[in-house]
């Protein structure tokens, strides 16, 4: 088991720092807590739709939420990453919202990517799952692309990394995964 910095999310889901939730508990010799924290509000749904209002107006912006990436450049391109897979969907184009395949409620969300990414040196590459064409994404914020999913992936264990993504898959062959909604640190 990966060890758990003091500062880190506890990995009981309470959204607190490790150090005010559970360690205390071991270190008097205590199990740590079983039951999950409540969920928090957190809405995939509405952090893109701030993406998409950002990208209508031809404003480049940048945000993590949870082990999501999202960004616009100013031509009103925008993109959802998912950091555990390297999953990719666009949000908008030329600052038009694109209807994306995305379910939620309280203890899931279902999106139905259509591509992966990936970063190379300092390009940004996107293949899609139908027909496997891989294709440069040019004047993508690799720095802080890098930079985000270095802090995500230092945010969360890979114990919980692994505990919040089930795939499924549809007949188009694309991904859809189900994440479940743990405590957005």
């Amino acid at each position: 088991m990966a060890k758990i910095g003091r500062n880190q999310p506890c990995p009981c889901g309470s959204g607190k720092k490790y150090k005010h939730c559970c360690l205390p508990l071991l270190q008097e010799g205590k199990p740590m807590a079983s039951t999950p924290a409540p969920t928090t509000s957190f809405s995939l749904r509405a952090e893109v739709e701030k993406l998409q209002a950002a990208a209508e107006n031809k404003e480049k912006i940048f945000f993590e939420s949870g082990v999501f990436i999202l960004f616009s450049d100013d031509k009103g391109d925008g993109w959802l990453l998912e950091v555990v897979d390297s999953d990719a969907v666009q949000v908008t184009k030329a600052g038009k919202p694109i209807d994306v395949e995305l379910k939620e409620n309280e203890e899931t969300i279902e999106v139905n990517w259509t591509h992966s990414y990936s970063l190379q040196d300092r390009s940004f590459f996107l293949t899609t799952y139908k027909d496997k064409t891989s294709a440069e994404l040019r004047g993508a914020p690799c720095q802080q692309i890098r930079a985000a999913i270095k802090r995500i992936r230092k945010r969360y264990t890979p114990e919980v990394l692994g505990m919040i993504h089930v795939e499924n898959t549809n007949s188009e062959d694309s991904p859809v995964n189900e994440i479940e909604q743990k405590s957005q640190g």
